[in-house]
């Protein structure tokens, strides 16, 4: 069954989506449970890794803290300064955008890449330092932007998640050095498997406010829709683009799946809920550009490059 899943990882996703929208009393019963699905996610992911492939990609430590200092720091700090110079009214809409903008790499972006045919430990590396550093690179956007609420809240959250995602990697790491050393093709195609039943589950959870948008405001939920896609898209192409213009085409599709593909749920669990109530139809908006990019952007990414 889990070969079967590993197979078809991308229509999993769909499904996910699919039943996030059909099922509302679904997606409202799994959603206290995201911090253990999302933590089960992690460990799936680690342990097909393995120590060794995260090893290997810390050899590269001080340029991913520089892709990471660009994508979540300098990249949400020019999007408000345009903001401001087009002198763009504060909303919604822009603060969610914002968020992302300045948020880590999503959970499953290492799934994303493995769905892709991409080495994924780039991405679980960035995965990791980004939400390690984002106590520090968080700070300035909501100094200049008091709207966001406490940063202090952010700070803690982050924080509680980086201990999880240690947890979680280091637990997999210890059982696959113990237990599987040298893992056979049969098992990490049985652990692809079980990583995209699982992140067919967790996008169900976090789909929770679409329905009800949907029926009250189509349009509005249309609207914010295309931003999200945009905002996804557009980030993933334009650094995938850069990377490989730059002489990085090893790396450009993990990079560009972690810019494009980030945890702005964390917030959910940081920011208090009259600034996040407005973002919940956003957010989830957001796993529909995030769980297709496997099966919309393919043709772009390609094949992994031997280079």
């Amino acid at each position: 069954m889990l070969a079967f899943a590993a197979r078809h990882g991308k229509a999993c996703l769909v499904l996910g989506l699919l039943a996030g929208l059909g099922l509302p009393w679904l997606a409202g019963w799994l959603r206290p449970w995201l911090p253990q699905m999302i933590t089960l996610l992690l460990f799936l992911t680690a342990l097909r890794i393995g120590p060794g492939g995260a090893v290997q990609s810390l050899g590269t430590l001080q340029r991913s803290a520089g892709l990471l200092v660009l994508l979540q720091l300098a990249v949400p700090l020019g999007f408000v300064g345009l903001m401001a110079v087009l002198n763009v009214p504060w909303s919604p809409l822009i603060m969610a955008i914002t968020l992302v903008l300045s948020a880590p790499s999503a959970a499953g972006t290492p799934n994303f890449t493995i769905l892709l045919g991409h080495d994924p430990a780039p991405a679980m590396r960035l995965l990791i330092l980004g939400t390690a550093i984002l106590p520090l690179t968080v700070l300035p956007a909501f100094w200049l932007l008091p709207e966001l609420g406490d940063a202090n809240a952010v700070i803690l959250a982050a924080l509680r998640l980086v201990a999880v995602i240690i947890g979680a990697v280091g637990v997999a790491f210890a059982v696959r050095y113990w237990r599987w050393p040298s893992m056979r093709a049969e098992t990490r195609t049985a652990l692809d498997g079980a990583t995209a039943i699982a992140l067919a589950v967790i996008v169900v959870a976090l789909m929770s406010a679409i329905r009800p948008a949907l029926a009250s405001d189509p349009l509005r939920l249309l609207g914010w829709l295309g931003a999200a896609f945009a905002v996804s898209f557009g980030l993933q192409i334009v650094t995938y683009l850069g990377m490989r213009a730059t002489g990085n085409a090893r790396d450009a599709a993990p990079v560009a799946i972690v810019a494009g593909n980030r945890n702005i749920a964390l917030f959910l669990a940081a920011l208090p809920p009259e600034i996040t109530a407005p973002l919940l139809v956003f957010i989830g908006c957001y796993q529909f550009p995030m769980y297709l990019t496997p099966v919309l952007l393919g043709r772009l990414y390609g094949p992994a490059s031997p280079h």
